[in-house]
């Protein structure tokens, strides 16, 4: 069976992918969330309560629909990468890299000797369907798609060396962290230096051939990345979603809250 990643040969390609961040951390909506035509669903391991065996779930879920499951890691530890991959992972994206050395070590993490030091398990594990994909070991290198997420101020310090990392595909630009960083607590993204970085570092990732991403759940934003040549913008989260929908809905009756008034969405998380 030869490597299979359409995520990664549409990033290669430059074609614009549209994604939805999954929080609820339930396999049940995760494959409710993949017959809505996304190109992509964001299984969030670093803000969401999932863990191995929920991530493994939601991967299961979504597994017989076009929409491709990307898996956000806690963190990048090798340990951690192993796992993710053996139970059938192909795209990654790993939070709070700062520096290329990091890059490096998180590239040799997904990559099996003699190029990286992924541990040689697979042969009871989902990704080669239980050693039913006999060539799994000679592929799995080009299956893996690597995104990488850029969202300090040191990032973007050192952004155009992290873009240089052979195995990463793509970085991904978080826009709260990175306000939090530029001193704009709370995470303001919305702020005019914060957006300025941000613009700046899409076309730092762009003009280095990488893919560039990013979230937002304002379309009018989301529209201008995809202008810029964004080629992987999430524009909206599960979780919030259902809740504001909630909120609304609850709204339009009698006895209705504050609370159940409706919320203004992030535009960024």
């Amino acid at each position: 069976m030869p490597a299979l990643n359409p995520f990664k040969t549409a990033l290669a390609e430059r074609r614009p992918q549209i994604g939805l961040w999954l929080s609820m951390a339930d396999p049940y909506l995760a494959e409710a969330a993949a017959t809505t035509g996304y190109d992509w669903l964001l299984i969030d391991g670093e803000h969401a309560p999932n863990d191995l065996r929920s991530t493994m779930g939601a991967l299961q879920a979504v597994a017989s629909h076009p929409s491709h499951p990307i898996v956000r890691l806690v963190e990048g530890s090798t340990a951690l990468i192993k796992q993710m991959l053996d139970i059938g992972a192909k795209t990654l994206l790993v939070p709070m890299v700062d520096t290329p050395e990091q890059a490096r070590g998180i590239v040799a993490a997904t990559q099996y000797p003699p190029l990286g030091i992924r541990g040689v398990g697979s042969a009871v594990g989902r990704s080669s369907l239980w050693s039913s994909r006999s060539d799994y070991l000679s592929i799995a290198d080009d299956e893996v798609c690597l995104l990488v997420q850029a969202e300090t101020v040191t990032a973007l310090t050192h952004l155009e060396a992290i873009c240089a990392v052979d195995g990463v595909h793509g970085v991904f630009i978080g826009p709260a962290d990175l306000a939090a960083s530029m001193g704009h607590h709370r995470g303001n993204p919305g702020h005019p230096e914060v957006q300025a970085a941000i613009e700046g570092a899409m076309k730092t990732i762009i003009a280095s051939g990488k893919a560039a991403g990013t979230l937002t759940s304002d379309p009018v934003l989301a529209q201008r990345y995809l202008d810029l040549g964004c080629t992987f913008v999430a524009v909206g989260v599960d979780v919030l979603m259902f809740a504001n929908a909630a909120r609304k809905l609850r709204g339009q009756f009698a006895g209705a809250t504050a609370a159940a008034a409706p919320a203004k969405a992030s535009a960024a998380y």
